[in-house]
């Protein structure tokens, strides 16, 4: 997964996998998700992204190792 900012166009990029996007989804206004051929999600797109977060606001958390 990678996290990708455009302050010029104020835009955030989320990508879940590789791959090329051939559809999209606008789930609600400002907020689109790119799908590939299989209509599996490929990446969220956040328009006017400081609007909804400043980068401080956004982390990434990696999941924990089981406990052994």
């Amino acid at each position: 997964m990678k996290i990708k900012y455009s302050k010029e166009a104020d835009i955030l990029l989320i990508e879940l996998r590789d791959g090329t996007p051939m559809d999209s989804i606008d789930l609600k206004e400002g907020v689109i998700l790119h799908l590939d051929d299989e209509g599996l999600p490929l990446e969220i797109e956040i328009l006017d992204a400081s609007k909804i977060a400043t980068l401080e606001d956004i982390s990434v958390m990696a999941p924990l190792e089981a406990a052994r």
